[in-house]
């Protein structure tokens, strides 16, 4: 058993952390992926954080291009992230990484497996709740035709 100072400092850091308000963020984004050419991606995701920490899932989509031999990828990735939890000069950093599915297609060849993700980037406040979030991507695709990719985007990011 825990002696009562430290029992009363433990409540204490219970109630604070309690008192921390949630926040969520939906972003719709654009960019380009590369490997083994560059090519357009879009994607939406929904985050969820407290304080430093939050969960996010991601959907997105690169295109396919058959004449350099680039398949589509579909993938769906939940990730957890780090971010200093208040803004500088309106700016947030974070730092993140997670793990998914991925479907990826050229012509008739179709694979899915799981890849793993890890990043980084920054919101920057705009207009009230509206904020431009940059971000890069690292990807590690198992078993896929292109298993590393690499993806840098803008979007919109709505917090709530």
């Amino acid at each position: 058993m825990l002696p009562l100072g430290h029992r009363t400092l433990l409540a204490l850091a219970i109630l604070m952390g309690a008192s921390v308000p949630a926040r969520a963020d939906l972003t719709i984004f654009t960019g380009l992926q590369g490997s083994p050419v560059i090519r357009p991606t879009t994607g939406i995701s929904l985050g969820f954080g407290v304080l430093l920490v939050g969960w996010e899932v991601e959907i997105a989509r690169v295109t396919e291009e058959r004449e350099d031999a680039a398949p589509s990828i579909a993938a769906g990735t939940g990730s957890v992230y780090v971010q200093n939890p208040v803004p500088i000069s309106g700016v947030q950093f974070y730092a993140i990484a997670g793990a998914g599915l991925y479907r990826e297609r050229l012509g008739i060849i179709e694979q899915t497996d799981v890849h793993l993700a890890l990043g980084g980037g920054a919101k920057v406040s705009l207009v009230g709740p509206l904020k431009l979030r940059l971000d890069y991507r690292y990807f590690r695709l198992r078993d896929a035709l292109e298993p590393d990719a690499q993806r840098l985007y803008a979007g919109l990011t709505l917090g709530f």
